[in-house]
């Protein structure tokens, strides 16, 4: 038995990206943002940031573009996937992204964005979300059971 998925919620780092492939199929490049924080032996509160990199093809694409932008608090489930390719310089590179399956919106819209509200904006038919805009890096920031969205 074998498993690849990946959940994340967190904030996205810049806008999304978009374009079309030759065959005409829309993707999505976006990165998103989560913080993990604990409390050192001094009782110091520390925080460490990761950097995901999403991919979303066609309809999720599509709103994903639509309806995203940095700072929106989102929730991604997807595979993991690793891609390679040989740079300029002769030195094999590696990527590795969340290729997403699923997306929810977790926050509203900036006031003025039209953008829908998090019941309005799932994709995939997920269920919706319980969550209520926080800002990141406060310590409400933790994520709590209850906010989960499955």
């Amino acid at each position: 038995m074998n498993l690849n998925r990946a959940m994340i919620i967190g904030n996205l780092t810049r806008d999304p990206e978009t374009r079309t492939t030759p065959s005409g199929q829309t993707v999505a490049n976006f990165s998103v943002a989560t913080s993990h924080f604990w409390k050192d032996q001094s009782g110091n509160r520390q925080e460490k940031t990761e950097y995901h990199n999403i991919v979303a093809w066609g309809k999720l694409a599509e709103i994903v573009q639509q309806y995203l932008g940095k700072g929106r608090k989102v929730y991604v489930e997807g595979r993991l996937q690793t891609r390679d390719w040989e740079g300029q310089d002769g030195v094999k590179r590696y990527r590795t992204e969340v290729v997403a399956d699923n997306m929810i919106m977790l926050d509203r819209a900036p006031a003025g964005a039209g953008g829908p509200s998090a019941a309005e904006g799932r994709a995939s038919g997920a269920p919706p979300a319980a969550s209520a805009p926080v800002a990141p890096g406060s310590p409400d920031d933790e994520i709590k059971v209850e906010d989960i969205p499955f």
